[in-house]
């Protein structure tokens, strides 16, 4: 198995290497692919201020642009590239590589009966209606997820749907790209912050568990951690570096222990003791930052900065 190349080694091939890779990241649609070659890397001009795609993520916007300034019939041809997600497992094999990998995840083969006719009885409304297949960025959501996505979408203005599923082509293909290529030793990191707003203070002495739930290959206990004097984490970033991977995590703080240890009132049986969070890192390139603010009987959470 050939090992995965950066995006500068990428890059840095031939066209028909280039187009291996890249050819499949927009389905059945190498076009995108070779027009970014020959705008982006053939045809560049050395002279231009335009930036280096170093990263995924600066790769993805300059393919992204390319669709964005296609035209409407290009377009709707896109989306009608996409396969037909009532697809039964049995029939997987008419999809491509990537398209049979994603509905696999999805469980999109283990409908139940009235799950498959309740798809089918949406999805031909959807193609009715809209004109394309319905599209939604399935390696990451459930069977449940797609069932409750196009019952929703069902009721979309085409304009507005036209332009969401083609933000769902866009979705697949951040992900395809980040499955196809080497993207480690990037910037991004993960960190959190716990504020005790019962007290009105940091959450010092706090145990953590970081947990990553996948890819599965990558699957378990990452780190035991305990919050300092500030709530935060003396080593700064629970992960970064090879260590940073796109995938699903869980925080799991162990609040029982904390409001014990602060002889905090609390039930006989804790109403909050061990609070899991879980999360997703989709860019490797950004900071993932989680605060957590807590008392004995509730907390919230986001995505700071």
């Amino acid at each position: 198995m050939e090992s995965k190349l950066t995006v500068p080694q990428l890059l840095a091939k031939p066209k028909a290497d280039v187009m291996s890779v890249l050819g499949g990241i927009y389905e059945h649609s190498p076009w995108i692919a070779e027009t970014f070659y020959d705008e982006f890397i053939q045809g560049k001009d050395p002279t231009t201020a335009t930036p280096s795609i170093s990263n995924v993520r600066d790769l993805h916007q300059a393919m992204a642009s390319i669709v964005e300034k296609s035209s409407h019939e290009q377009k709707l041809e896109l989306l009608r590239s996409h396969p037909d997600l009532c697809a039964k497992i049995e029939t997987l094999k008419t999809l491509t590589k990537e398209s049979q990998e994603e509905q696999s995840r999805a469980g999109l083969g283990s409908l139940t009966e009235q799950e498959t006719a309740d798809f089918i009885r949406m999805n031909d409304e959807y193609k009715e209606k809209f004109g394309f297949p319905f599209i939604i960025a399935a390696r990451n959501v459930t069977k449940y997820t797609v069932l409750a996505a196009i019952e929703g979408r069902l009721k979309s203005t085409r304009e507005s749907e036209f332009a969401g599923a083609l933000v769902q082509v866009g979705k697949i293909a951040w992900m395809r790209l980040l499955a196809a290529l080497d993207t480690s030793g990037h910037k991004g990191y993960l960190s959190c912050h716990i504020l005790d707003i019962a007290h009105g203070c940091p959450a010092a002495g706090m145990r953590i568990h970081l947990t990553r739930l996948s890819p599965p290959e990558h699957a378990g206990l990452v780190k035991e951690l305990v919050t300092n004097w500030d709530g935060r984490l003396d080593c700064g970033a629970a992960l970064k570096g090879d260590d940073f991977i796109v995938g699903t995590y869980e925080w799991t703080f162990f609040a029982g222990d904390y409001f014990a240890r602060k002889n905090a009132i609390t039930a006989g049986v804790p109403f909050l003791d061990e609070i899991p969070l879980r999360f997703g890192i989709d860019d490797p390139e950004e900071h993932y930052h989680v605060p957590l603010l807590l008392s004995p009987w509730g907390y919230s959470t986001y995505r700071g900065s």
